[in-house]
């Protein structure tokens, strides 16, 4: 017999996102005794403590936390298959996370077309390196993200959507390249570290056993691209995103080795626990990429 139910997991979520009974109770138009009742019978039944008082409050346990993460999936799951079975329509929101190449380049016409289909979804998009995106799946603060290989989630659900040409960037002057050594004194322009495509030239550079280069970050395209035009240094981009950008006619792109330059981008999940308007996504870019095949 299951030992919480919805309107449980409701009092729990709005504790700990205001911070305390009385403004959850606020919240939920009911009186703080009654928060408080609830929240003691709900421990008695799981047989862990949710709430630890604090001076006047209730600071939440670390299973609290985690019975909150997880109240914020149920309680959103239900109100989407109501809306579903009500509307026939889905509703909610579908927090995704991507690197920014893939935002730029490969998400603008996926996501306008799911828009269409689910007009009553709102969607959320942060981007970040596949390192950073993980992460921030790993604790749920996003529904699924775009990465890009090599990457390493344990315990995450994939799915290869998009393929792409990596290339090596240079000034306009270094007409031919032939190797990595060629470069030896040259500086990585990357994002920070956790990008897949850095770590895959840092990579190269080891297999050839050439040394370390010293990094410049930034947090864009545009300025990467830009800074390597400068004469700054190098950096490896998907071809892709060189499309789209005016300073791109500033610099020389040079063809990777087959085994580099072929990088998928993948959609990561926690499987079996996709919303309703993620399994649409999912649905769509399947068929996006029978399209393509």
């Amino acid at each position: 017999m299951r030992k919480f139910d919805l309107d449980d997991l409701t009092i729990v979520q709005a504790v700990v996102a205001h911070g305390g009974v009385t403004r959850a109770a606020q919240a939920l138009h009911r009186v703080p005794s009654n928060i408080t009742t609830r929240i003691k019978q709900l421990e008695a039944r799981m047989g862990v403590t949710l709430f630890m008082r604090h001076g006047r409050g209730l600071a939440p346990t670390e299973e609290g936390r985690l019975l909150a993460v997880y109240a914020a999936r149920l309680l959103r799951l239900a109100d989407e298959a109501e809306s579903t079975l009500q509307t026939g329509r889905l509703l909610g929101t579908l927090r995704i996370g991507s690197l920014e190449s893939t935002a730029g380049t490969r998400l603008p016409q996926l996501l306008a077309s799911y828009n269409r289909s689910n007009p009553s979804v709102r969607i959320e998009l942060v981007t970040g390196t596949t390192g950073a995106l993980i992460g921030k799946l790993a604790r749920r603060d996003i529904d699924a993200a775009f990465v890009s290989e090599p990457f390493h989630a344990p315990g995450l659900a994939a799915q290869a959507v998009f393929e792409e040409e990596l290339v090596l960037i240079t000034a306009p002057h270094v007409r031919t390249l032939s190797g990595m050594d060629e470069l030896e004194h040259s500086t990585l322009v990357a994002f920070a570290s956790g990008c897949s495509y850095r770590r895959l030239l840092e990579q190269w550079r080891s297999e050839q056993g050439s040394s370390a280069l010293s990094v410049m970050e930034f947090s864009s395209y545009p300025a990467i691209v830009a800074c390597v035009a400068a004469g700054t240094g190098i950096a490896i981009v998907p071809r892709s995103v060189l499309a789209g950008l005016h300073a791109a006619r500033s610099v020389r792109a040079h063809r990777l080795p087959d085994r580099l330059a072929r990088n998928r981008t993948h959609l990561l999940w926690h499987e079996g626990q996709e919303s309703l308007a993620l399994s649409g996504l999912r649905a769509l870019l399947e068929t996006h990429c029978a399209e393509k095949s």
